[in-house]
């Protein structure tokens, strides 16, 4: 029987460890978490932020993929938005999940991700029409 997603891993290309550090610590206000020996010595980092864990690997021939993302469940979505654009992310809001707003972004390597927050829970002060023309 499944209990819950243990984490989620996305593919980057050699060499961009740094990079990732860069956006998934500082833009997205993850804990970079150590891999074991083993698996260090394949390159690639782990993230995780409360029970949300992001694996990054290397891969020789990387490509990121066009559709598949994972769905990151996120609080204050308008200050999240706006922290990444402050990182120089791109936002890209989608309005067609009832009961959701939610947007896409990109890390540095092409991975697609989607954040979301259901509508109703908390939000911090502000609109996205609001940040709609601030932009």
């Amino acid at each position: 029987m499944l209990a819950a997603v243990d984490h989620v891993q996305l593919a980057a290309p050699p060499g961009t460890e740094d990079l990732l550090r860069v956006y998934y610590v500082e833009a997205l206000g993850m804990t970079e978490i150590p891999k074991p020996p083993a698996l260090a010595a394949r390159g690639g980092c782990w993230f995780r932020a409360g029970a949300v864990q992001l694996h990054l690997g290397i891969e020789k021939d990387f490509r990121p993929a066009k559709k598949a993302h994972p769905g990151l469940r996120v609080t204050g979505i308008d200050a999240f938005a706006a922290r990444l654009r402050a990182h120089e992310a791109e936002v890209t809001w989608d309005d067609n999940l009832p009961g959701h707003r939610r947007f896409y972004s990109e890390d540095p390597v092409g991975n697609r991700l989607e954040f979301l927050q259901p509508h109703g829970s908390a939000e911090q002060p502000g609109s996205r029409s609001q940040e709609r023309l601030g932009s």
